[in-house]
């Protein structure tokens, strides 16, 4: 029996002291507003003064949200980690809709299965998606977004946290600039 050993790349960008934690879910709206953000607040808040995590919050009346959670930590386990896993978060951030069901419960969606979302994601990032989707213990990175989460009181996405604290005060909605402010005065 062969056993095959995969590592997740955590999804965390920058080195610095304050830890911003974004809970998100991958086809939510106002998750997609902050994933778009979160590059300029790095380059403003500066690497080595902030550290970025994304933590990812499953939801599931995002009906495909499981699906697209798992391709995404899958994305981490091969070559360029994080940076790949980005990559398919991006896709989905730029097609949003394609990934997501009308009010939650209707259109085109209702039709594609599993493998199909997997070979539109794919399509769009570039990633070889469906041998990593496939690792047979893949659910135990899963499991610790899921924990983290609720472990916190995380219901929601997009959530904010700093250095560990929940922050409700923070919203998608905010200028990258008060996010920075808060983050370095």
């Amino acid at each position: 029996m062969t056993t095959t050993s995969w590592h997740a790349d955590p999804l965390a960008w920058g080195f610095g002291p304050r830890i911003f934690e974004a809970f998100l879910e991958p086809t939510c709206p106002y998750s997609v507003r902050t994933f778009n953000k979160l590059d300029a607040l790095l380059e403003q808040a500066g690497a080595d003064r902030i550290t970025i995590k994304i933590r990812l919050q499953s939801q599931p009346w995002h009906l495909y949200s499981g699906v697209i959670v798992r391709s995404v930590l899958a994305a981490s386990t091969l070559n360029g980690g994080k940076e790949t896993a980005k990559k398919v978060m991006a896709a989905v951030a730029a097609h949003r809709e394609e990934f997501e069901f009308e009010r939650h419960a209707g259109g085109p969606n209702m039709d594609a299965t599993p493998n199909e979302i997997i070979e539109r994601l794919e399509h769009y990032s570039g990633v070889a998606l469906k041998e990593a989707f496939a690792i047979p213990d893949l659910d135990k990175e899963i499991k610790w977004h899921c924990k983290y989460a609720r472990q916190n009181g995380i219901h929601v996405s997009p959530t904010f946290m700093i250095d560990g604290l929940v922050r409700p005060d923070l919203s998608s909605g905010d200028d990258v600039e008060a996010w920075v402010k808060l983050l370095i005065g």
